[in-house]
């Protein structure tokens, strides 16, 4: 197997071995797609398809539903009230990304194994992704399962720190 191309990125992962819990994994994984997505999206989703929102600047939209998520968050936070997630075993600092790839920094993977885990994206809006991947090697990891929407956000974060890479090296010379 060659190398794959791979930068760094500061994101962190929570992770568990699939073995015999696929189905609580897999229906963590659902309910963290975008078909399940809390009550305002669901609304939001509904009301673009009816062609409601059409004559509203989608970034003010876009800018409100976010405050209303924020104050769900609040209104959870102060009711003590935390979001229902599957325990995961196992946490690392992600060291580097790539589009079906990415590196740990803790070598605790077994070569050939499956695992789910949870990564919190540092994009807008915040929000966890959920993720199968196979371990290549004790910290590389190839991608199986990632959903449409995040696989979309993990690329575009990914040409982003590669950016940002290139333009501290340049300001270096």
């Amino acid at each position: 197997m060659s190398t794959p191309r791979l930068v760094q990125a500061p994101i962190s992962i929570c992770f568990s071995e699939v073995g015999l819990d696929k189905e609580v994994y897999e229906r963590e994984y659902q309910q963290l797609s975008e078909s399940d997505e809390d009550p305002i999206s669901q609304w939001l989703k509904l009301a673009k398809a009816k062609g409601d929102t059409r004559e509203t600047d989608p970034i003010l939209l876009e800018l409100v539903v976010e405050l209303h998520r924020k104050i769900d968050s609040l209104e959870m936070f102060l009711k003590n009230k935390v979001p229902n997630r599957v325990s995961l075993i196992s946490a690392s600092a992600i060291e580097s990304i790539g589009f079906e790839y990415f590196k740990i920094e803790s070598a605790i993977l077994e070569e050939g194994t499956l695992y789910y885990g949870r990564i919190e994206m540092p994009i807008y809006p915040k929000h966890d992704v959920g993720v199968f991947f196979e371990a290549k090697s004790p910290t590389l990891v190839k991608i199986i399962k990632m959903h449409d929407r995040d696989e979309k956000e993990w690329n575009a974060y990914m040409t982003a720190r590669e950016r940002i890479l290139i333009r501290e090296e340049r300001e270096k010379r």
